[in-house]
């Protein structure tokens, strides 16, 4: 076991596993591809690989550039001058409900920006939620880290000495 770990450098079961997600990729590109129109698919992951790498790739490290330095810049400074105090990357209280937002108008846009028009149709469910809903959740997202950062700020405190012990 030693000699596969030390040769392979993982464990058996993380061969097992890469093999696993490779026989689904495998199976589902092929389910995918025989389909009436194969070239549309195709199509459409060149297409998404092209906006990923072309448009926001660019797009989200200039922001994300920029959201460090303003952040970066806002840090208070040690007692002894120089370096910042670090509690962590800060940028992570940010980062995090930004993606994770992201990741759901991506997923929803089309309901979010009332472009769904068979929603209705298909569920007869109201296609109007969705706005409220996805901007609701954002911030509760962006609440909830801003209230791990207000706890982690606080426990990385030191404690002070009480009024009367000396």
């Amino acid at each position: 076991m030693k000699r596969f770990t030390a040769r392979y450098g993982a464990s058996p079961l993380h061969l097992l596993l890469v093999l696993a997600s490779f026989a689904l990729t495998g199976y589902a590109g092929i389910r995918l591809l025989s389909g009436q129109e194969p070239w549309k698919v195709v199509l459409w992951f060149v297409g998404a690989a092209l906006l990923h790498d072309l448009v926001l790739l660019p797009l989200y490290s200039v922001t994300d550039r920029a959201a460090r330095t303003l952040i970066d810049g806002r840090r208070p400074r040690a007692a002894s001058g120089g370096t910042p105090r670090t509690t962590g990357p800060l940028i992570n209280y940010v980062r995090v409900p930004v993606f994770l937002s992201g990741l759901l108008f991506l997923t929803y846009f089309p309901l979010i920006l009332r472009q769904g028009n068979r929603f209705t149709a298909y569920t007869t469910l109201p296609d109007d939620v969705f706005l409220g809903r996805w901007l609701l959740i954002s911030a509760v997202l962006f609440a909830l880290s801003a209230l791990a950062l207000v706890v982690r700020t606080l426990r990385s405190r030191p404690a002070r000495p009480a009024a009367g012990a000396e």
